[in-house]
């Protein structure tokens, strides 16, 4: 489970096209380097559905662990709840349905507290 053999703005951009990939949307990539030591980058996302979200969460899952042999340190919540969070140590992904997402407003929290946006794809 070591991801500091892979470098984390790497692993973080390899997971935005994977999480495009499988037609997530609203997908922003956030710097939170000086703001916290939890993790270098935020990836938040959204899904349309549940399906689609565990389309997202499964394929990220499945594609590191087959081209790094990586496995994420843990996999919280569930694709019912509208909210699952997958930490890959340096790199944590926050897969939202947008109502749950707007909710909570991650991005505005990180937003106000410093937090560079590095890339943001509709």
């Amino acid at each position: 489970m070591a991801v500091k053999t892979l470098d984390s703005f790497k692993l973080s951009r390899e997971i935005v096209n994977l999480i495009a990939d499988k037609k997530g949307e609203d997908i922003v990539l956030l710097d939170i380097r000086e703001q916290t030591i939890i993790a270098d980058y935020f990836i938040i996302c959204s899904g349309g559905s549940e399906r689609q979200l565990k389309a997202i969460v499964d394929g990220i899952d499945e594609e590191i662990k087959k081209e790094h042999q990586i496995d994420p340190r843990s996999i919280e919540g569930d694709a019912k709840t509208g909210w699952v969070l997958i930490d890959y140590v340096d790199v944590v992904i926050h897969a939202f349905a947008p109502e749950i997402r707007h909710y909570y407003n991650l991005e505005g929290f990180w937003a106000e507290n410093g937090a560079s946006v590095m890339l943001k794809m509709q």
